[in-house]
């Protein structure tokens, strides 16, 4: 199978030799014997930033993550999406604790693992949120404080540890629209090299405005220490300024950054302006250790954790979003099946009222505004909710206080439908029914007429 061609996400990247040629200057093994001791707990939100999501990681020794922040990936790719994640890697992902654990110190370790028969597990989780993003006109900064895997070019050729994010659209659609949808490279790092590689990938896959498979990238940067030892990763979205810009900061040091204007409008709008989530995982082998002496070998040590001290994400400025507040739109009705528009019922704003389905009036129950930074669906201020979360089908839908939890993502996909990835289920119209007053629920996406919703129009 050749990588190029696969659509799923995550770095398929068939790095080029001009690239392996530039990082051969931090090409030297780097171990360090003892990982020194992680920081107690997630420092203090810098100032003029609101703290958004943030896990430090906290439990007892041999425990899982918080599964109210993270899911766990399995197997070799998404659902309906690439195998082998769509790069090449090996592993199977798994949600065991010897591969994803909190090791009772305030970190977490990601270890992957060869059993006898030469097959090796790992582990890959993303955050519940998907609306992780930048108010319009404002900033996003997401960091993290990671001690890459402790091996070497002599015994860590195949490790491929990274820290990164993908557009909310990617969620529940097997990620079929990368790269237009988005990825955000934080840390990468592949075969024990001392270094740190971050990219932004967008547009069309091969070639494209962005250079993919390859992205547009800051080319291997020299990272000393970082092998077994805690660093700081951090990207800052920067929608306050023009051109907008993402910038990449290595213990505070910002060493790339890249513009807007170096793509269209259209390929930079697509790939930032939405909410994202966040990826930890090491994978083995695939596409870009493949570029740089490929592995794993048997020379390849098995064992070596990814230790995660903190993650953190934070807003400042703009209009709104990241899960906040929303930004001053005009609402418009959105349409159901049979033509007709989706209502609070009585026009009632009051926390729990039913939503459902009515003839198209223009009163201020049917206008609804889709804030794309944090993929709500919005009425009299208020968000379309999963009431406490319930992730069974027939749930039924209702209106809340915005609270950016799962129950209140709704993610409007290319076919009309609104997916929640907190239940993986989709908004539905009972039976398809045209009958005024019947109550939303959520439903297995099926891509039925039932589910198809227009955006606010």
């Amino acid at each position: 199978m050749e990588i190029q061609q696969e659509r799923t996400p995550r770095r398929l990247r068939g790095r080029t030799a001009l690239l392996a040629a530039a990082g051969a200057a931090v090409v030297a093994a780097a171990s360090i014997a003892v990982l020194p001791d992680a920081g107690a707990s997630v420092p203090p939100t810098p100032s003029g930033w609101t703290q958004i999501f943030a896990d430090d990681f906290n439990g007892a020794a041999n425990t899982g993550v918080n599964t109210g922040n993270w899911l766990y990936d399995l197997g070799h790719g998404y659902p309906g999406g690439a195998g082998n994640w769509g790069t090449g890697e090996i592993e199977n992902m798994t949600n065991s604790t010897q591969n994803v654990y909190l090791d009772g110190a305030g970190n977490l370790a990601i270890r992957p693992l060869r059993d006898g028969a030469g097959n090796w597990t790992s582990g890959r989780i993303e955050t519940q949120r998907t609306n992780i993003a930048a108010p319009a006109g404002g900033k996003l900064r997401v960091e993290a404080r990671i001690a890459q895997p402790n091996v070497n070019t002599a015994n860590g050729a195949g490790y491929w540890p990274a820290f990164w994010m993908l557009g909310a659209a990617a969620r529940g659609t097997g990620a079929t629209g990368w790269p237009g949808i988005g990825e955000i490279d934080i840390l990468e790092n592949i075969n024990g090299r001392p270094s740190v590689f971050g990219a932004l990938h967008c547009g069309t896959n091969p070639g494209g405005p962005c250079n993919e498979t390859t992205g547009i990238g800051s080319g291997e940067r020299a990272c000393g220490g970082c092998n077994g030892g805690y660093h700081t990763y951090a990207v800052e979205q920067d929608r306050s300024t023009s051109p907008e810009q993402i910038r990449w900061y290595l213990d505070g040091n910002n060493f790339f950054t890249i513009n807007a204007n170096q793509v269209d409008a259209t390929t930079w709008n697509n790939a930032t302006h939405h909410g994202f989530f966040i990826i930890l995982n090491v994978a083995i082998g695939g596409g870009f250790p493949a570029a740089f002496g490929g592995g794993p070998y048997a020379s390849t040590v098995s064992g070596a954790p990814m230790m995660v001290d903190y993650v953190a994400a934070y807003t400042a400025g703009g209009g709104g979003g990241g899960g906040t507040t929303p930004p001053p739109t005009s609402g418009k009705a959105v349409k159901g099946p049979g033509g007709l528009c989706l209502d609070v019922r009585s026009s009632n704003s009051a926390n729990g009222t039913p939503v459902q389905l009515w003839g198209c009036n223009g009163t201020g129950a049917q206008q609804w505004t889709y804030v794309e930074a944090g993929s709500t669906l919005r009425a009299f201020g208020k968000c379309l909710d999963i009431p406490g979360g319930s992730t069974a089908n027939g749930a039924k839908l209702q209106i809340w206080d915005c609270n950016s939890t799962g129950a209140q993502v709704f993610i409007h996909r290319a076919d009309n439908t609104y997916y929640n990835p907190a239940s993986n289920k989709c908004l539905d119209d009972p039976n398809g029914s045209t009958t005024q007053g019947i109550q939303m629920q959520i439903w297995d996406c099926n891509g039925s007429g039932a589910q198809k919703f227009s955006l606010p129009q």
